[in-house]
């Protein structure tokens, strides 16, 4: 099996850096402008107010400032100001991953960009060329719809190519601006939660399979989409934007159905859940986060680092992942590490790391 090769035939994660846009919104005062939107529609103040609390959310990151919210925006508005920002951040996470992996955009031979709260066509990728001085013959691949999944599908995405190139660097980059979807005019319980949980944020890593890299090996990877699931996660495409959609059934969905899935790749690679030395999450949100320690028979509150990326930033779709995995490796955990996510299709995606 993979895992089982030498360590010089697998990539490592060479650097991994972390952006975010510079609007910092208190929790409180989103709960006091969503209570004050949402009153007459759910029940009042007195109603609402758990939801932002329960959250376990304290601040989150945002391209633009909270005022920007309470007034209605077009789809062409929102997509000016996510293309603009977009690059902007991405070209921080970059730059921070670039300067500690010691190498420069030059060095890079492969892009990937993963994304799905706007549309870029240009890619964004073709467009941070323009402010970041890659070579013309850089291979770009852009990934969109991968929602939560994004993270670990797209690192595992960024390993196939190191691994089908082993003697070159890729960058991948994930961003999301989950915030700028927020349509003041739907009154749904959808869009009312995603008040409560969405934030802006974005990560950068450098992956090779060179003799000369240094870091975290990236093991085994694995999807799994379950049939008959589109409605549980995703984008609807209204006329001022795009409109969320999640079922309230995901935190069922983890403890019932992610279970036996996370639990045949961890045998397929000769593992059980006790072998784990840290699960690295995708917090979706507080009660995902409680599911998933079920899911995995832990103690409530093992999932500390997750929990802590939910409360300084909430949910940042496919970036969040890598917060987690920063902070993780930031500490010493030592591995294996777990890294998992769910996003629409309805997807998981499961990836190995050895520090």
């Amino acid at each position: 099996m993979l895992e089982r090769r030498l360590p010089h035939t697998r990539p490592r994660l060479q650097a991994l850096a972390l952006a975010w846009p510079p609007f910092t919104l208190q929790q409180e005062d989103v709960a006091a402008n969503g209570a004050e939107m949402f009153a007459t529609t759910h029940g009042g103040f007195e109603r609402l107010a758990p939801i932002y609390r329960n959250a376990l959310i304290e601040t989150r990151h945002s391209c633009v400032p909270i005022e920007w919210y309470l007034k209605p925006h077009s789809f062409s508005e929102r997509n000016d100001l996510f293309l603009e920002n977009a690059v902007a951040v991405l070209a921080e996470a970059a730059g921070k991953a670039l300067a500690e992996a010691e190498l420069t955009a030059q060095d890079i031979d492969a892009v990937v960009v993963v994304c799905t709260t706007g549309i870029a066509t240009p890619a964004l990728d073709a467009r941070l060329m323009t402010v970041m001085p890659f070579r013309p013959d850089v291979r770009r691949l852009p990934v969109f719809g991968l929602g939560c999944a994004g993270g670990v599908v797209g690192l595992a995405r960024a390993a196939d190519i190191a691994m089908a190139h082993p003697d070159e660097r890729v960058l991948l980059l994930v961003v999301e601006l989950c915030a700028l979807t927020f349509r003041a005019q739907d009154r749904s319980k959808s869009n009312l939660v995603a008040t409560a949980l969405f934030g802006d944020g974005a990560a950068a890593a450098v992956i090779s399979c060179r003799d000369d890299a240094k870091g975290p090996v990236l093991g085994a990877s694995r999807e799994h989409t379950w049939p008959d699931s589109l409605d549980v996660m995703g984008w609807e495409v209204a006329d001022d934007g795009l409109k969320v959609v999640f079922s309230r059934d995901i935190p069922t969905l983890v403890q019932e159905d992610f279970r036996p899935v996370a639990t045949q790749f961890l045998a397929d690679n000769g593992m059980t859940a006790k072998d784990v030395g840290g699960f690295v999450c995708h917090p979706g949100g507080a009660k995902v986060i409680d599911a998933l320690e079920i899911c995995f028979e832990l103690t409530q509150g093992t999932l500390s680092h997750t929990r802590e990326v939910l409360r300084a930033h909430g949910n940042m779709s496919a970036a969040t992942v890598l917060f987690v995995l920063k902070a993780m490796l930031e500490d010493g955990v030592e591995g294996p590490l777990l890294l998992t996510t769910l996003g629409p299709g309805f997807t998981a995606g499961l990836m190995l790391v050895h520090p």
